[in-house]
């Protein structure tokens, strides 16, 4: 199977190639020629598997270039880290209404069940394409993406990355999870501005060829961590397929049945992977696209229109907190027709412009899968609040975001098609907030918060989470956006070879 760019069809290069790479050339990313189908053999196979072979036999079927013991190696490496019997359960709290629990691994956030595959996937890529530079894997992140992939990139060999994050845009905890972490080959660095001022600047050193040269020179080649990179998106279909398969298993629905999947979303790659798994063969009724305030995404599928003019919310999910959502450009790219041409003089009308529209016809393409909504701050305070005592289940503030936008889509439509809320996180994450909506009280301070929502919940605390007071601060440079590209010159200079 080869792969080619959502601005250009004429390129094409193998699933190594384009794991390598991250981005394509032109600033397109990458995309398969063809989407792979499960047949119902395949799907009964599969729900006799464990998660690691379910990973790898959905994984074998886009990354040609990769065998499936290999993949299947990976896999059980990665999903070994995990903690629990499962690494990502499906949990039914009510007739009809499960979570999927996406955060059991070493970092307590989804990210970790693509970017602990991510550095063995790339790592063989550089070995089957014939790179010799050392890659540089550049990351913008929320929240979440960065301490996931510098945790699954710590140490590995031929590789460094360098993490940059909005200083005031991500939870403490979040931030003491970045600042302390280990390995040789990382760093990471604050930005006075939010996280699309962190993301475009990532995106112009990608685009920028005498940047590329410089560090070329010093022996390094850029690649991407983010859900650009399709060696990271790719192991995120997998686990919407798994969740089919276990409400197959436990007979929630059968064979051919539809779900519905509520995703907390903000770059849009998780739920992007939820809709290629629909391609696959998932049966999807819905994927319920979940917004904070910063709800530009909202907008887009109501009105046609994408429009980054508008006020930038911090909020309670900042993860979430992102006007430019780059995985839209991969759906769009299907529901236009692969039409390349058109892709690109709309993300050119991005960059220079700040908006662009989709035709009628492609909106109501996209309003037959796609529902929308997003939720407040007291709506968000307030589900954490309910949740914990409708179903004695404690949530954090993405997860809730989504569990509101469903059930407002629930009063709106009375659809009763099972449904599945896609949980982004442990609570622990965010226990500022989360204590807060439970108990009405505000704590300044995330360790202490994290007692005392242990003290009123009986939660158990994340192992990773709660060894982090413990752990040496080792990054607290924050620089101005404007000299992202700068910083990471520093970093790969001479003495870095």
């Amino acid at each position: 199977m080869k792969y080619t760019s959502t601005r250009n069809k004429e390129i094409k290069v193998t699933s190594a190639e384009a794991i390598v790479n991250g981005l394509s050339k032109d600033g397109g990313l990458f995309v398969p020629e063809v989407f792979p189908k499960l047949t119902k053999d395949d799907f009964e196979a599969l729900i006799e598997m464990s998660y690691p072979e379910r990973a790898a036999k959905v994984l074998s079927m886009y990354l040609e270039d990769y065998t499936y013991e290999e993949l299947l190696d990976y896999a059980t490496k990665a999903y070994s880290r995990f903690y629990g019997d499962d690494p990502c359960p499906l949990v039914n709290v009510d007739t009809g209404l499960n979570v999927l629990e996406l955060w059991h691994g070493p970092t307590c956030a989804f990210k970790d069940m693509a970017l602990t595959m991510l550095p063995y996937l790339l790592s063989a890529a550089r070995k089957k394409t014939g790179e010799k530079s050392k890659t540089l894997i550049l990351v913008a992140t929320s929240g979440d993406t960065g301490k996931a992939a510098l945790e699954g990139f710590k140490d590995v060999e031929g590789t460094d990355i360098i993490v940059f994050y909005p200083s005031e845009g991500v939870s403490d905890m979040q931030k003491l999870q970045m600042m302390t972490q280990e390995g040789e080959n990382v760093f990471v660095c604050a930005i006075e501005g939010n996280f699309d001022d962190a993301q475009s600047a990532v995106k112009t050193i990608f685009n920028d060829a005498d940047m590329q040269k410089k560090l070329l020179e010093r022996g390094y080649k850029l690649s991407s961590a983010n859900s650009i990179n399709w060696g990271r998106l790719a192991p995120q279909i997998a686990y919407y397929v798994s969740a089919y398969c276990d409400m197959i298993s436990s007979g929630m629905i059968k064979y051919g049945d539809k779900v519905n999947f509520c995703v907390p979303s903000g770059n849009f790659g998780n739920i992007l992977a939820a809709y290629y798994a629909s391609l696959m063969g998932v049966g999807v009724n819905k994927l319920i696209c979940a917004s904070n305030v910063n709800n530009v995404l909202t907008d887009f599928f109501t009105t046609g229109e994408y429009n980054t003019h508008r006020q930038f919310h911090k909020t309670m999910s900042p993860s979430m907190d992102i006007l430019i959502s780059s995985n839209l450009e991969r759906l769009l790219f299907e529901f236009c027709g692969r039409d390349d041409k058109l892709m690109s003089e709309r993300m050119n009308a991005l960059k220079k412009d700040g908006k662009y529209t989709i035709s009628k016809e492609e909106l109501k393409k996209l309003n037959e899968i796609f529902a929308v909504g997003y939720a407040s701050e007291e709506a968000t305070t307030a589900v954490i609040d309910s949740t914990l005592d409708v179903y004695d289940y404690l949530m954090d503030t993405h997860t809730a975001v989504a569990m509101s936008v469903y059930n407002d889509y629930y009063e709106e439509t009375s659809d009763e098609t099972d449904a599945v809320i896609v949980s982004t996180a442990n609570a622990y994450k965010f226990p500022c907030d989360v204590y807060k909506a439970v108990s009405g009280d505000w704590v300044d301070d995330a360790k202490k918060a994290t007692k005392k929502l242990f003290a009123f919940t009986g939660e158990e605390v994340p192992t990773p989470l709660a060894d982090l007071d413990k752990k040496q601060v080792r990054f607290t440079k924050i620089i101005d956006k404007a000299n992202i590209a700068d910083e990471v010159l520093n970093y790969t200079g001479a003495e870095k070879k």
